[in-house]
């Protein structure tokens, strides 16, 4: 696993096992909060307590922003994250970032993918995510949906993936991706989801907000 410093001077890693790096190389602190959290925040009705699904967690950069600006709002946060690779977990521990909440995030690996400070409450479900998120019951504000691409990961691209995180948003909830491939789109609209782009990124193309109506 190489250490690859992206262009906003944020470190992300390259996988072997994928041959894909975690975040675009145009910025991995730009991706996680332009991308995925400003998108979902903006005209969100926030309510006392904010519930994040956090999809192939990674290192944890997108929680650590949704983190960062939710503290600008009197609410609680709680945060469940599918991850089924502890090699990149492991790499978290070495990792310094921008984000001030990080060090949240390092407490969660330290104590068995657990954290809970009263505010903030972090959980990590550690398997594989197309069987773990079928066994989810709880409704969420918001979906970060952040596995490798679909040719590396078919099985998270799929209409029935789709629509399990249809059934675990709250109406209206959000669930926004990095992807805005014809095909990924198709599936989210076959799951009911109403789509919307995201304005681009390190990139011409947009990424992808889908909404539950």
């Amino acid at each position: 696993m190489k250490e690859i410093t992206t262009k906003d001077s944020s470190v992300t890693f390259h996988s072997e096992e994928f041959d894909e790096t975690y975040h675009s190389i145009s910025g991995a602190r730009e991706e996680a909060m332009k991308k995925f959290i400003l998108p979902s925040l903006k005209n969100y009705e926030l309510g006392d307590k904010v519930r994040i699904l956090d999809v192939c967690f990674g290192l944890g950069y997108n929680s650590a922003a949704a983190i960062d600006e939710l503290k600008k709002f009197d609410c609680k946060i709680e945060i469940i994250a599918l991850e089924n690779d502890e090699k990149i977990l492991k790499k978290i521990l070495d990792i310094n970032t921008e984000f001030e909440s990080y060090n949240k995030i390092k407490e969660l690996i330290k104590n068995n993918y657990s954290y809970d400070d009263g505010k903030v409450k972090i959980k990590i479900i550690l398997g594989d995510a197309v069987k773990e998120i079928k066994r989810l019951k709880e409704k969420f504000d918001f979906i970060f949906h952040d596995p490798f691409s679909r040719t590396k990961m078919p099985l998270f691209w799929t209409e029935e993936f789709f629509k399990e995180e249809y059934r675990l948003l709250k109406k209206e909830g959000i669930l926004t991706t990095y992807s805005c491939a014809r095909l990924v789109r198709d599936n989210l609209k076959k799951a009911k989801f109403k789509i919307e782009d995201v304005p681009p990124v390190g990139r011409r193309a947009p990424s992808t907000l889908a909404r539950v109506v």
